[in-house]
């Protein structure tokens, strides 16, 4: 009487740092058992080769999820990791005995639907096998009267049936659900990459609202952000953090009026900006941003993507907001707004600022809801198709 083959039971390796390195681990732990399982069971010589294959992929899949990275990129590694636990379960569907790959339709069925669209010839002819085998998109409705037994248990001829079609659709199944899996990760390909785009242009957005302090400190009368309201001949320059003296602008010669003293205006703002007008104005707009995102927050919905991407757009607001409070007061004092070119005091600036701040949602919104869409084209399935259709 021969005794069991003995199955060499390894650590699953860890703990790891990152979320999708912890999974990784635990995914092909679960596919080695498996693969282990399946090969005891029907330890045929055809299958050796797909055995060794599956230990290679598996050994591939925990190197990408172990190694330490040497960048702060880590996309390559997580589609290593993807794409070799997914080679690794499809082959191990090759192997699979038809009751078990039987047990698993409705699981396929359900990962076809969520990644290819229903127009897909392979989704549509994995449904067909699916109707075949018994595994119904609807559910039938339970019955009122419980008089009975609910339900009823195949015949021993019906289901050997099943397990001929599926022994004979066997290709048809792994290709199907690998193309369904090759369509994951190409959503999640899609969604990394909006990610990077979202962040890159935090970075550049960030990198130009701090040119734009610096600027300020560094050569404070170049962008003045200060307002000249005139009053009975006299004016009076208005800057974000400090004002000047009541003069009387010199203009073709002009008198004194009221005691002011005749000055340029050029000359009297140069003197009345300060260093830290600029930056003032950024933190204010910068603070108006920050509560407009975490006004945002309620319409936020969560994800189990490992991506990021609500992160990602709540960092871009942020220097959005200091730059468009910026922008606004320049526009305001080049008077492209007409009725709004005069403010008469400090307060009345930085209260502009914190507006303008908070106005960069109108343009962020439009990314929120890109960000969105994506989001919502990851594994989402569509409405299950009824049988007798398509």
């Amino acid at each position: 009487m021969s005794s069991a083959p003995t199955i060499d039971i390894r650590p699953v390796g860890g703990p790891v740092w990152v979320a999708w390195r912890e999974g990784t681990l635990t995914r092909a732990k679960e596919l080695e058992a498996l693969a282990a399982w399946v090969r005891a069971r029907h330890p045929a010589e055809q299958n050796e080769a797909l055995g060794e294959a599956i230990a290679c992929h598996l050994e591939a899949a925990r190197d990408a999820a172990m190694v330490k990275p040497m960048r702060l990129r880590t996309g390559p590694l997580m589609e290593r990791a993807s794409s070799n636990l997914d080679a690794a379960e499809a082959h191990i569907l090759n192997i699979a005995p038809p009751e078990y790959v039987l047990g698993q339709m409705a699981c396929l069925l359900r990962h076809v639907q969520c990644h290819l669209p229903a127009t897909d010839p392979g989704r549509q002819n994995f449904e067909r096998i699916a109707r075949t085998v018994g595994v119904d998109e609807t559910p039938p409705p339970v019955p009122r009267t419980t008089s009975r037994l609910v339900g009823r248990r195949a015949r021993p001829d019906e289901t050997a049936g099943r397990l001929r079609t599926i022994d004979s659709a066997r290709g048809a199944i792994v290709t199907t659900v690998r193309s369904a899996s090759s369509a994951a990760l190409r959503e999640l390909i899609r969604l990394r990459s909006f990610r990077n785009v979202v962040v890159v242009t935090t970075v550049l957005m960030t990198v130009l609202a701090l040119g734009v302090a610096l600027t300020g400190l560094l050569q404070r009368s170049l962008i003045p952000l200060c307002f000249a309201p005139e009053e009975s001949g006299t004016a009076v320059v208005v800057c974000p953090t400090a004002q000047s003296d009541r003069f009387t602008p010199s203009q073709d010669g002009g008198t004194a009026q009221s005691g002011a003293p005749v000055r340029d205006i050029d000359t009297v703002v140069a003197e009345t900006t300060r260093p830290e007008d600029l930056l003032i104005v950024e933190l204010v707009g910068l603070t108006a941003a920050a509560i407009a995102t975490a006004a945002a927050i309620r319409r936020i919905k969560g994800t189990s993507e490992r991506y990021g991407i609500p992160v990602a757009l709540a960092a871009l607001k942020l220097p959005t907001g200091a730059l468009t409070a910026f922008l606004g007061l320049l526009l305001m004092r080049g008077q492209f707004v007409p009725g709004l070119s005069a403010l008469d005091t400090s307060a009345q600036i930085l209260a502009w600022a914190l507006v303008f701040g908070y106005a960069q949602q109108l343009f962020t919104r439009l990314v929120d809801q890109q960000g969105q869409t994506v989001l919502n084209s990851v594994r989402v399935p569509d409405a299950p198709v009824r049988p007798g259709r398509g």
